[in-house]
């Protein structure tokens, strides 16, 4: 049998629009319209929370059949005000992509939503089911204690000793007890030089574990000040509130997914979100496709994750 290809991205592609968006409290919206005007409707949810949108991330669609909407949630990206943490929730930015829903004008989309957009994908779908054509979740995340333990205080830690090693340095040992509220302290604190270290450190331990085999370009980036200081500072905030929802609430609403078409794409290898959460997810869901990437980790550009959700999105261009 002929070894299939794996496929890859579209080409690079400019958007059709862009447009800001005053979503209240201060908060102004960045987002972007790609592909084709009226053809099928979709949003992309990026990670973090505080990760932004890329250029590649316009790439995952095809540009022909699919009518994007992608935007910066709340204090990242190129929403402004930068790194601001006031009237940033889960359920703030899930009434965001209402706004911007009934701003495209659109009845239902395509939601996709890796990491912590998976999270994004699955608060905003089990609130608004009837808005939601299809879900593709790629490395599932809940945000439950268990998830946050095993990433900020013990389990992946066993992995990447070394990484660890840097991640845990700008906190001093008395206060390695509770990772994540010494890094709030200093992330929200009042000093400027502690708050990029922390940040940097925070963001860095991130880009380092993501991807199955390193790649020390992408690390860095993580740790550029400007973009470190929103991803640390939001996703801080957002773990440290367990993102506003009761533990384990998006398995436990899953039933709320009933007749939404959906795809779960999750690396064997993923560490920031283990595999047992999208396994859960795959019981609690069982209409969807489960495709489970051996040798892969968390990033979506990883060859076998990234075939599979371009697969995706293919398949449900044709569906209406």
């Amino acid at each position: 049998l002929a070894m299939t290809s794996l496929r890859t991205l579209y080409p690079a592609i400019e958007p059709y629009a862009t447009g800001r968006l005053d979503v209240g409290d201060g908060h102004s919206i960045y987002y972007e319209r790609v592909g084709t005007p009226g053809a099928k409707p979709a949003v992309f949810l990026h990670g973090g929370p505080g990760g932004g949108i890329s250029a590649d991330h316009r790439r995952v669609f095809d540009p022909a059949r699919y009518d994007v909407l992608l935007f910066d949630q709340r204090g990242c990206g190129q929403s402004t005000p930068h790194a601001c943490l006031e009237a940033n929730t889960t359920w703030h930015l899930v009434a965001d992509i209402e706004r911007l829903r009934e701003l495209a004008g659109f009845e239902k989309w395509l939601v996709f939503g890796g990491s912590w957009g998976s999270t994004l994908a699955l608060a905003y779908a089990e609130t608004h089911p009837d808005r939601v054509s299809e879900l593709v979740l790629r490395g599932v995340y809940t945000v439950t204690q268990a998830e946050l333990d095993w990433y900020y205080q013990f389990g992946v830690s066993e992995m990447y000793p070394d990484k660890w090693e840097a991640f845990v340095a700008p906190i001093p040992e008395s206060e390695r007890g509770d990772l994540m509220a010494a890094y709030h302290k200093r992330l929200t604190g009042g000093d400027p030089a502690a708050q990029i270290e922390a940040a940097r450190a925070w963001s860095t331990w991130e880009g380092s574990t993501i991807k199955l085999l390193p790649d020390a370009d992408f690390a860095a980036g993580f740790g550029e000040d400007h973009f470190a200081l929103a991803f640390a500072r939001i996703e801080n905030h957002y773990f440290t509130h367990g993102a506003w929802l009761d533990d384990g609430q998006l398995l436990r609403d899953a039933y709320n997914l009933q007749g939404i078409r959906g795809t779960i794409v999750h690396g064997r290898y993923d560490m920031p979100c283990p595999l047992r959460t999208a396994w859960a997810l795959h019981q609690a869901w069982p209409e969807a496709d489960f495709h489970l990437i051996e040798g892969a980790g968390h990033a979506y550009s990883e060859p076998g994750i990234l075939d599979q959700l371009i697969r995706a999105t293919d398949r449900y261009a044709s569906l209406s």
